[in-house]
């Protein structure tokens, strides 16, 4: 898997906002097929950080309804990297 695909955006939630300033955790979106591995080598390559643990979580499908129409958003997988000490990823910042 390339590491550009294993990465699909960072989630940038109450939450995790203060899991990076309290516990230097940062939270991702990622591919459900990619597995810890993966996911450190590509936070490691792409942002230039040293990773010391990845957790994921699968993300269950949700019932959505629009009118009489009913469906199911997707099922997707969160990825909690923390970051060794000193290391840090900034995201919109100052913006």
């Amino acid at each position: 898997m390339n590491v550009s695909d294993v990465i699909k955006r960072p989630l940038v939630t109450e939450k995790s906002t203060i899991a990076r300033d309290d516990r230097n955790v940062v939270t991702f979106a990622v591919d459900p097929r990619a597995n810890k591995h993966e996911i450190r080598h590509a936070v490691e390559s792409l942002f230039e950080v040293k990773v010391t643990e990845v957790r994921t979580i699968r993300m269950p499908r949700k019932s959505r309804r629009v009118g009489k129409f009913q469906g199911r958003r997707a099922e997707w997988k969160k990825a909690m990297v923390r970051l060794a000490e000193g290391q840090a990823i900034e995201f919109f910042e100052g913006v």
